[in-house]
């Protein structure tokens, strides 16, 4: 089995000095996200799905396009979710994260005042992934070590969304105890693909972090992050 997470390309946080909530992306978000489409449309997808937030829909068009398919969308792939600062100016949004950065380490667990808390938002990538798998046959083996069980034949699953769910969801299936700032953790390009394969062993399978953040696709001025 391959989990193929790709994030969004890059969005217009701010227009003429305010915030914008659920952005667009910009023209360059625009340019990677159909570059993206063409690096991957010649692999075979079983599943291919997106996050709801615009960001996320509008890199997986392209994709979606690509591949002869209708857009499909996975709710629980939604990005952790930020206080309501739509038309607020700039320097709001920027001052908040200045403080939370300055917090300690425990302390980030309470997130932006307002906004999603990282212990409810892992939670809720935690949940979400975990159903979606069972329902695809993957279950983890009780074991003090990252395993899993696969009943059902191989699957390649794409999963467009965010760093932030991204690097949970890469976590979670490693096996890897979560922090507070996992798009700090694991740094991931805007329209980058990341990949985890499942690797059989005598009793199930362990899954494998076989690429982060591959944009080896982009020109160099359109990598951003």
């Amino acid at each position: 089995m391959e989990i193929v997470l790709i994030r969004h390309g890059e969005p217009e946080w701010v227009v003429d000095g305010l915030n914008i909530d659920n952005p667009p992306l910009t023209a360059r978000g625009h340019a990677q996200a159909q570059a993206m489409a063409e690096f991957i449309r010649n692999e075979h997808f079983d599943e291919v799905y997106c996050s709801p937030l615009v960001r996320a829909r509008q890199t997986a068009a392209p994709l979606f396009q690509a591949l002869g398919r209708d857009e499909s969308v996975q709710p629980w792939l939604e990005e952790i979710r930020n206080p309501l600062w739509h038309g607020t100016p700039q320097e709001r949004a920027d001052e908040a994260y200045r403080q939370d950065r300055a917090r300690n380490s425990h302390e980030r667990w309470d997130g932006l005042v307002g906004g999603e808390p990282p212990r409810e938002f892992v939670e809720r990538i935690h949940t979400g992934c975990m159903a979606f798998l069972t329902e695809r046959g993957v279950t983890r083996i009780e074991s003090e070590l990252s395993m899993w069980n696969i009943t059902d034949p191989p699957r390649k699953i794409a999963l467009v969304a965010h760093a932030g769910t991204n690097s949970v969801v890469i976590c979670h299936v490693l096996g890897i105890a979560p922090t507070p700032w996992e798009w700090e953790r694991f740094v991931i390009g805007h329209a980058t693909v990341s990949r985890l394969e499942a690797m059989k062993m005598g009793d199930g399978h362990s899954f494998s972090l076989t690429s982060l953040s591959d944009d080896e696709y982009l020109p160099r001025t359109d990598r951003t992050r």
